[in-house]
């Protein structure tokens, strides 16, 4: 089994401009053939399909100040007739009203299976009190929180809110609560966010946006932590494709267990997938 714990929808909000001028920047030829064609949820299947990719979780982003708006609603949406794309909330903790009810709504009527924040992108501390009532709403729902850490491209985010170290709280007031650390704390909190996951029981790492070959250099202990590592690609704006990547991992001759883990073993446990490769999603792309 292969489970990318970390993708995001092509085509964002067209009226939050931040994703689209990155990636204008960034990835020529973008938009056009490719956006156009990823807007289909048929086609996302099947290019992870020819990927080898047997689950992938889309994460909303509702970052509308920074990076722009992928909603809760239109991921949950875009992920609703699919047995191989996961949908995960995006939860701005400044809503008005209760975030906390935001998250078990999506949960309970759209189908989402975790949640992202992003605290350098929306401004806040992730072991501000202000965030609290979402974790304890999450792990009493029995869902993972992915939380960004370290650096981003995205003009605007603030890096001070992006320390791995924030949330050695998290992890020691919510000990049921599956903590992920999205992108590991790149590039200058590696060593925090491996203590972290070697120290908590509930942290585990998501390697999306870090090149497999630089792996080793970055966590020296790399074949110990693998239980506690996620295989995730970032897509779309990597410029290489996420087989590629996978092979890359392979590669790396971490052994066969240390690569089941890391590919998706470890992540189909979080997310009460199957051991093995679904074969009700192969079904669905034949139909």
């Amino acid at each position: 089994m292969i489970v990318d714990v970390h993708t995001h929808l092509v085509n964002y909000d067209p009226s939050t401009q931040g994703y689209r001028d990155f990636l204008e920047r960034n990835r020529p030829g973008y938009f056009g053939e490719f956006s156009r064609r990823y807007a289909d949820p048929s086609a996302v299947e099947e290019m992870l399909a020819a990927q080898g990719v047997d689950h992938a979780v889309i994460l909303a982003q509702e970052t509308p100040v920074t990076a722009g708006m992928a909603s809760t609603d239109a991921v949950a949406a875009f992920c609703r007739a699919s047995k191989r794309l996961i949908p995960f909330a995006s939860i701005n903790p400044f809503l008005q009203g209760s975030p906390a009810v935001a998250l078990e709504r999506a949960v309970a009527e759209l189908g989402c299976r975790g949640l992202k924040l992003y605290p350098s992108y929306q401004f806040f501390f992730p072991n501000d009190r202000l965030v609290y009532p979402l974790y304890a709403t999450a792990q009493r729902l029995g869902i993972p929180v992915v939380v960004h850490t370290g650096w981003s491209y995205f003009p605007g985010s603030r890096m001070t809110y992006a320390d791995p170290l924030h949330l050695d709280d998290v992890a020691v007031d919510f000990p049921e609560l599956v903590v992920i650390l999205a992108h590991a704390g790149r590039p200058i909190w590696f060593d925090r966010a491996a203590a972290l996951a070697r120290l908590h029981h509930n942290v585990y790492l998501d390697l999306s946006g870090l090149p497999p070959a630089n792996l080793p250099r970055y966590f020296p202990d790399l074949r110990r932590l693998a239980p506690k590592m996620l295989f995730g690609s970032d897509w779309p704006s990597v410029p290489t494709n996420i087989g590629e990547n996978v092979a890359a991992l392979r590669s790396l001759s971490l052994g066969e267990a240390a690569e089941r883990a890391i590919l998706g073993e470890t992540a189909a446990k979080l997310l009460g997938l199957p051991a093995e490769a679904d074969s009700r999603a192969g079904e669905h792309d034949a139909a």
